[in-house]
């Protein structure tokens, strides 16, 4: 069941990706130095929990990018762009299950995993104008193929996991900190903030993603030319 909620407070809804820690971070790598926690598919021990996350948040929606977060401790959460009909407004949804869905259960033998997938989600939802969203789809995927080429699998990491699924691709890590990555997240930001504020910010939130995809397509074009 979903529950639409607007009353989550901002430093709730950017918790989740540690975002204002990421763009304030002061020990971001150099850009000749910069590597990615990040490859192809699920990592080990991961599927199970991030499959019941994605499809509670989903609720059957056929999103084009989903972007889920699973933290250590604490409620999963994720973000999703959500094509409309023809040329419509896409929707951008924020979502966040009302408990931890994964949660360990010892008893007396032994201890098993629940996965808590019948209960109620926190939805935030915005119209997102289609060619931006196009935009942001095509973004992300060249940005994802480029930081987790097709030979480097997911490794298991025992911290926070991104799991990035856009056009079929996904790609799952720890939260990148520089180039490319740090330039998604930065995205990632702002279709948080988007997602739960009036139409008149967020037309400034799109503009400020149409120049942040600028920035994303030098950042790529340059990162893959060859050196002279």
């Amino acid at each position: 069941m979903i529950r639409s909620s607007r009353t989550a407070s901002a430093s709730r809804r950017l918790a989740w990706l540690g975002l204002a820690a990421a763009l304030a971070a002061p020990f971001a790598q150099a850009a000749d130095q910069c590597q990615f926690a990040l490859g192809r598919g699920w990592p080990p021990a991961t599927e199970n929990h991030g499959s019941a996350v994605e499809q509670l948040l989903a609720a059957k929606a056929e999103a084009r990018l989903t972007l889920t977060y699973l933290p250590t401790r604490g409620t999963e959460s994720g973000l999703l762009l959500i094509p409309g009909s023809g040329d419509a407004d896409w929707t951008l949804r924020h979502a966040m299950p009302n408990e931890r869905v994964a949660v360990w259960n010892t008893g007396r033998a032994s201890g098993a995993l629940q996965l808590r997938v019948d209960q109620e989600v926190d939805n935030e939802e915005a119209p997102i104008p289609a060619a931006l969203a196009q935009r942001l789809v095509a973004g992300w995927k060249r940005a994802l193929e480029s930081m987790a080429p097709k030979d480097k699998p997911a490794e298991y990491q025992d911290k926070d996991q991104l799991l990035f699924v856009v056009d079929g691709l996904r790609v799952s890590g720890v939260r990148p900190d520089c180039g490319a990555g740090e330039i998604i997240m930065k995205q990632a930001s702002l279709l948080t903030e988007a997602s739960n504020e009036s139409a008149s910010k967020r037309e400034r939130r799109w503009r400020a993603l149409g120049e942040s995809l600028d920035e994303l397509d030098k950042e790529l074009t340059d990162t893959a030319a060859p050196a002279r």
